[in-house]
């Protein structure tokens, strides 16, 4: 369960007969969505591929949908007027596991696609993205200043 503050996580209800399945991935009746998105897109990442670390400083909200694959999500947050500053949460979504996460902008955030196929992310971010003037702050993956490892091993 997500820990961080303004951080929310909804289970997606899986819809399934003999010819497939169908997942409501956005409805405008859910709290997690509680300013209308400005716009959708969809990104494909080839396996073991990480995106990160981003962060939105103009207020931007994202939510995350993995409907093929499977990633982890890393969210840190480092705002100082939070009551959850300095604390990490990660999700591993996808096809086993239907949610939409919620995620503050102004957290550092990003994730690896897991698996040995490509992963395809939804996201319903609540501002336009403007291609003059991007509203992202970027660090690598690996920045000491966030303590997560996108390349641990997994151990059981």
């Amino acid at each position: 369960m997500a820990h961080i503050h303004d951080v929310e996580v909804r289970d997606l209800q899986v819809n399934a007969d003999q010819r497939g399945h169908l997942v409501e991935v956005f409805r405008s009746d859910w709290d997690e969505y509680e300013i209308d998105p400005e716009m959708s897109y969809y990104s494909m990442t080839y396996p073991g591929v990480v995106r990160a670390w981003h962060r939105h400083l103009e207020g931007q909200i994202d939510h995350f949908v993995c409907p093929k694959g499977r990633i982890t999500v890393g969210i840190y947050d480092d705002r100082e007027d939070s009551p959850t500053q300095g604390e990490l949460d990660t999700f591993v979504i996808g096809e086993h596991n239907q949610q939409v996460i919620r995620i503050p902008g102004d957290c550092w955030h990003g994730f690896k696609a897991i698996g040995d196929e490509p992963s395809l992310l939804i996201n319903y971010p609540t501002n336009l993205y403007d291609y003059e003037d991007p509203d992202e702050e970027r660090i690598p993956y690996d920045d000491d200043r966030i303590p997560y490892d996108w390349n641990a091993e997994i151990h059981g």
